[in-house]
């Protein structure tokens, strides 16, 4: 037995399996020539970002364009930072926008697949078991320095203005021997283990990454951390194991990553693993001040996975979206494919910006506008109530009380092709419908500026006695046509003149009158469906509402 073979058996005592048998615990995946197998691997440390969402449907769309696999990794080896529910917030987040992974953690100790456990803290004899074959070969060493050595190291090291870190000649516990390292650990001195790095900063290493290209850096020269004092792996170390044993073939991840790959490229090697491909993808973006900026977990709410859900933004909007900024062919391809599934589309990283994209709020909102404007009534119903529930029970009470009521109000203009596109949250939906509802109704009667009260009470009289709840569109608008001359109006002037020097206008005016009236709204959907839905005697009371309150301004009340 060499001396490293030693001094690994004395620091990994308990460690009985080996890198052979893992290997046969966990064999290369039978999947299709090419298949990518993809992971997201965030901490439960705080609220699931945007951004942690756009990556994880990279992932999800480059495993599903080869028939491969997505799958979900915790890295919690960092227990100090978790915090509660972590795990959890952030698998509803992602099944939330259809992002179920094929395998990995489905919940709080639980979930599926061969290649687990999907989380770090329950693989801690794995990362043991690479660490002690790296002792063996004495590609890592215990390392001693307490806090104050290290901050000894640091200062000497500013004052020789030469790189900070620990390496080469300032890595002190690297030249002690196999011996003196045993009788360190035989007397009890706390330790961590450290990468005996075999790099060297005049050398470089080429990666070419998937988004951004060529990408050459130094090697890596630091004795890094492997093992931290409590035994748990640093984030290097146990990816670089996690990503092998689960046969993960692209890395998919953030930018400021990049920095690391010097460290991670070494790891691969020393541990005898082959390096996944690599794809860094660049942050979203937000316009600030006539500038671009990073979104923001402080200064932006809709950096929050959360915050799309609370408002009640469809999935669907939000992974429309996303395409586009993911693809910069897929607006293109969605104008020539209006009725296919986003699945339909074949994803390229080729087609990936290697600078940051613009988080454009107003065109999400437009976008989110037309996922729902292509809905049926029965899926904006269905949607809607399920988001009531959990975010606003009075609307919840008032849907659920008679569906098919609600679903008649979301039929209107819906569907054909130019559907109409007022709603694109599930929030909306309470303003939208409001005047259907007494509960919800407050009428507001301001008129044009060019209308004034006399006139509609004149109009809104007249339009009462020939108004009948039983007229279909056609004779209804009719009737509405027939008021005009009895006010001045004339095909060829189109306009009518109930007082010459006070009012002016055509027969969109008269509708207009009756629509303030009816639906306190100036902007609405088929108003002849409106009054059919809200009944003759509805319709007549508020319209006699605002005759008086015109006539006598009456303080506005709800029409009952």
């Amino acid at each position: 037995m060499t001396d490293y073979e030693m001094l690994a058996a004395l620091l990994f005592p308990d460690v009985a399996t080996t890198p052979e048998l893992l290997e046969g615990k966990y064999p290369p995946r039978t999947l299709p020539e090419g298949a990518r197998v993809t992971r997201f691997a965030p901490s439960p440390t705080g609220f699931l970002h945007i951004g942690s969402l756009f990556t994880s449907y990279v992932d999800r769309l480059a495993a599903a364009a080869s028939g491969g696999v997505f799958y979900l990794r915790i890295e919690d080896t960092d227990k100090k930072r978790e915090v509660e529910d972590g795990v959890s917030g952030i698998i509803s987040g992602l099944c939330a926008f259809g992002l179920k992974p094929d395998e990995g953690v489905t919940g709080d100790g639980k979930e599926e697949g061969l290649y687990g456990p999907y989380q770090q803290s329950a693989r801690r004899e794995i990362y043991r078991c690479f660490a002690k074959e790296l002792v063996k070969k004495g590609l890592a060493y215990p390392c001693f320095c307490s806090d104050e050595t290290l901050d000894e190291i640091r200062a000497e090291q500013e004052g020789k203005n030469v790189n900070k870190g620990y390496y080469g000649p300032w890595a002190r516990c690297r030249h002690l021997t196999p011996q003196q390292q045993a009788a360190a650990v035989q007397e009890g001195r706390p330790f961590v283990l450290r990468l005996r790095s075999s790099g060297d900063e005049n050398r470089r290493i080429t990666v070419e990454d998937l988004i951004k290209g060529k990408i050459e850096m130094p090697e890596n020269n630091m004795d890094i951390v492997l093992l931290k004092s409590d035994g748990l792996p640093t984030y290097h170390f146990a990816h670089a194991v996690d990503d092998h044993l689960m046969r993960t073939t692209h890395v998919i991840r953030g930018d400021e990553w990049i920095a690391s790959l010097p460290v991670h490229i070494e790891l691969f090697k020393v541990c005898g693993f082959k390096a996944p491909k690599f794809a860094h993808v660049a942050p979203l973006m937000k316009e600030d001040e006539g500038g671009k900026r990073k979104l923001s977990k402080r200064k932006d709410p809709e950096a929050a996975v959360s915050y799309f859900i609370e408002k009640g933004f469809p999935g669907d909007s939000v992974l429309e979206y996303l395409l586009t900024l993911i693809n910069s062919n897929y607006e293109e391809w969605r104008r020539a494919n209006p009725d296919l599934p986003r699945s339909a589309f074949p994803f390229s990283f080729r087609k990936m910006s290697p600078s940051g994209a613009l988080f454009d709020m107003p065109k999400f909102i437009d976008v989110s506008k037309n996922i729902i404007a292509a809905m049926t009534a029965e899926e904006v119903y269905d949607k809607t109530l399920a988001w009531a529930a959990v975010y606003d029970e009075e609307l919840h009470a008032l849907l659920a009380k008679n569906p098919e009521y609600a679903r008649q109000i979301l039929r209107i203009d819906r569907g054909g092709e130019k559907p109409r596109k007022d709603i694109a949250q599930w929030s909306e939906v309470k303003a939208y419908v409001e005047y259907f509802y007494d509960e919800l109704y407050v009428p507001d009667y301001t008129l044009p500026d060019n209308t004034a009260p006399a006139d509609a009470a004149a109009v809104l009289k007249a339009y009462l006695e020939i108004f009948d709840a039983a007229d279909d569109k056609e004779a209804w608008f009719a009737r509405i046509k027939a008021l005009c001359p009895a006010f001045g109006y004339t095909p060829n002037v189109k306009e009518y003149k109930l007082h010459p020097e006070q009012f002016k206008g055509h027969v969109g005016d008269v509708s207009t009158i009756i629509r303030l009236a009816v639906t306190s709204r100036r902007n609405t959907p088929d108003l002849h469906a409106i009054m059919r839905l809200l009944g003759g005697e509805r319709v007549r009371q508020r319209l006699q509402n605002v005759i008086r309150y015109y006539e006598g301004n009456e303080p506005v009340r709800a029409a009952t």
